[in-house]
């Protein structure tokens, strides 16, 4: 227990640092909203080195903190209900299997841009921002890629390391 816990710090800081080193990477997409997502990195390998509840509860904290610390309250609604979706839609291809990392960590990357794109058109009322969608999926598909990628390389590396349910 007491290794889960510390586990669960050191995968909350290391989101964290992503997350702030990121809002320092000067590279501006030129989007609203399009980043990086380096804080992704550890949600998906948390997903797939330990139980799915612990990978919900580090991407919940982890994005009401970064929220709190580096945002504000828009921002940790829109992070929410990106990162839950995503989470999701992960988590069951995953558990679907016949998915590789990098394809699941590229439909997450699609389905957080949806989650927050969903948001969008609930905080302002109108339907119109789905001219929005090429532009997010393209963004979600690259990144997720990024991600998967580095996801994949560090989950063979880490081949034989697991937390206890």
């Amino acid at each position: 227990m007491k290794d889960r816990v510390a586990y669960f710090g050191i995968f909350t800081a290391l989101a964290l640092i992503f997350s702030y080193v990121e809002t320092l990477i000067p590279i501006s997409f030129g989007i609203p909203g399009v980043k990086l997502g380096l804080a992704n990195l550890i949600i998906v390998i948390v997903l797939y080195k330990t139980a799915l509840k612990d990978a919900c509860m580090l991407s919940v904290v982890r994005v009401l903190l970064a929220g709190f610390l580096f945002g504000n309250y828009f921002s940790i609604i829109y992070s929410l209900a990106g990162a839950l979706l995503s989470l999701f839609v992960m988590a069951m291809l995953k558990k679907a299997g016949g998915f590789s990392v990098i394809g699941v960590s590229i439909a997450g990357g699609v389905s957080h841009n949806i989650g927050q794109l969903i948001v969008a058109m609930l905080v302002v009322e109108t339907f119109q921002v789905a001219y929005y969608v090429p532009v997010l999926l393209t963004a979600g598909l690259i990144t997720g890629c990024v991600i998967g990628i580095l996801a994949q390389e560090m989950l063979r590396r880490l081949l034989h390391w697991r937390i206890g349910s």
